[in-house]
């Protein structure tokens, strides 16, 4: 399995076992990580799942495609590496991926 780290809005680090195949969002939601609302269930309609990548995980997740850009315009303090984790694939390569959750989703 492919490991997930989180960080939480307090600093609380969540280590969590991912499936190959299923996204970030998914793997937070089903573990329970605080502030990860994720609204919509996953269909890219909104901007409750966004997270900030690690800079040096940047590469490994990718560049949001338009319509997720479109919906971080809605998501709070937006950074260079933040991600809608629902768009986030989970894979052999991005084990260790390290993400933090925004002081508050949109």
């Amino acid at each position: 399995m492919t490991k997930i780290i989180f960080i939480g809005r307090d600093g609380t680090r969540y280590e969590l076992d991912a499936e190959n195949g299923s996204t970030v969002m998914e793997t937070a939601i089903k573990s329970g990580v605080p502030g990860i609302e994720a609204e919509c269930g996953g269909a890219c309609a909104c901007a409750t799942c966004h997270v900030y990548v690690d800079e040096a995980w940047a590469d490994k997740t990718g560049v949001p495609e338009p319509m997720e850009e479109d919906m971080l315009d809605f998501a709070y303090d937006v950074r260079p590496t933040s991600r809608l984790s629902c768009q986030i694939r989970v894979s052999d390569d991005l084990d260790g991926l390290t993400v933090s959750v925004p002081e508050k989703q949109a």
